[in-house]
């Protein structure tokens, strides 16, 4: 897979983070009834860095968790039918009972990720409210799935694909597009 053109390095990404923050206390007015929810891998790492950027700007911090939607998915014999799906723990200590859920991801593609952590969320309580933060969203929706919060918009073609880097787990912050 040959790496086709970079589209974020890292200080857009920042940015994209800093906007994304802003954006998110904005339309809720204020963080008191919010709490980031990180999909593992990449948009845990996301959340965490919307995490700080909303405690600078607010002046306390937001509740945040992670969550891992494995096997949740509705690929998950498709992806690796040899293996035994591997439980992950959900690490989320707060009660969403009634709180406005901010699902934080890297790519929204197909929407599929995003309807398997929907359904991990429902299944921890009722949340008041989910709303979507991703910073790409490729488009190719199989769901009607939307984002309320995006970094950048990347039209691609299915042959495509999106590749996020993040230092925590890369060395590195970039987004790239490859062939």
């Amino acid at each position: 897979m040959a790496e086709k053109a970079d589209i974020l390095d890292d200080k857009a990404i920042g940015r994209a983070i800093t906007r994304i923050a802003h954006e998110i206390i904005e339309r809720n007015k204020g963080i008191d009834e919010c709490i980031l929810v990180g999909i593992k891998t990449r948009g845990a790492f996301i959340a965490k860095r919307l995490a700080e950027k909303i405690e600078q700007i607010e002046g306390k911090p937001i509740l945040t968790g992670e969550l891992d939607i494995t096997l949740y998915r509705d690929d998950l014999s498709q992806k690796n039918p040899s293996q035994e799906p591997l439980v992950q723990q959900v690490d989320i200590a707060h009660s969403i009972k009634d709180m406005k859920v901010i699902l934080v991801d890297d790519v929204l593609y197909t929407g599929r990720t995003v309807r398997a952590a929907m359904d991990a969320v429902m299944d921890l309580g009722r949340p008041a409210q989910i709303q979507l933060a991703v910073l790409i969203d490729r488009g190719h929706r199989e769901l009607p799935i939307r984002s309320d919060y995006v970094g950048k918009n990347i039209p691609t073609s299915s042959e495509e694909r999106i590749v996020v880097e993040m230092a925590e787990s890369d060395n590195t912050d970039r987004v790239t597009i490859h062939d």
